[in-house]
């Protein structure tokens, strides 16, 4: 028996939980029939979305590292030739806020819409009348849609090279040298 004036146990345990259980498996296929859904709608733009431009990171932390930005500057369309209007319908993405503060920054972007508009393949927008700049009909027989990333971010890796070791840099003592200068550092001004 048990003691004290305790809650008399009434636990409900047989309520059968696992028949009122969502469960959610079939969401990866979904998502790609949803991703396949999507390609056709678009194309023949690129399924992954529209170019956009190379931006380095804010503030000291970041700002080695180059990252994909929102869309590129008025001033880099111009330098590359492409009308603001006409870069968004050709899956460009445009952002008139941007401002160029580096040369670098802005010669790499102009290359970048360079190389896409050189691959680029514009298709009329009705089948027997083609304007000027819409590609020919041999382009148009052999284009295909581009799946993911289009022109994606690459980072450069660094490299590295390679010395041979000397008997002076085997001989060298580098805890001692450490402990000598903190003490000297220690010792600056001293009489």
């Amino acid at each position: 028996m048990t003691k004290h004036n305790n809650v008399v146990p009434n636990g409900h345990f047989k309520k059968h939980w696992q028949n009122y259980v969502k469960t959610w498996f079939n969401q990866p296929a979904r998502k790609t029939s949803e991703e396949l859904k999507k390609a056709v709608k678009i194309f023949p733009h690129p399924t992954a979305g529209p170019l956009r431009p190379l931006v380095h990171g804010q503030t000291l932390k970041y700002n080695m590292k180059v990252r994909a930005g929102r869309g590129f500057s008025l001033e880099e369309l111009k330098a590359a030739g492409i009308p603001k209007k006409l870069a968004p319908t050709i899956s460009i993405s445009v952002d008139h806020r941007q401002k160029n503060r580096s040369l670098e920054s802005l010669q790499a972007n102009v290359q970048r819409l360079k190389t896409y508009k050189a691959k680029l393949v514009v298709f009329p927008r009705r089948a027997r009348k083609a304007k000027a700049g819409d590609s020919t009909p041999e382009e148009l027989a052999t284009a295909t849609q581009v799946q993911g990333q289009y022109m994606p971010v690459v980072l450069e890796k660094p490299t590295v090279e390679l010395v041979k070791i000397t008997d002076e840099m085997k001989s060298f003592k580098a805890y001692n040298k450490l402990r000598v200068e903190r003490t000297n550092e220690r010792h600056v001004g001293g009489c």
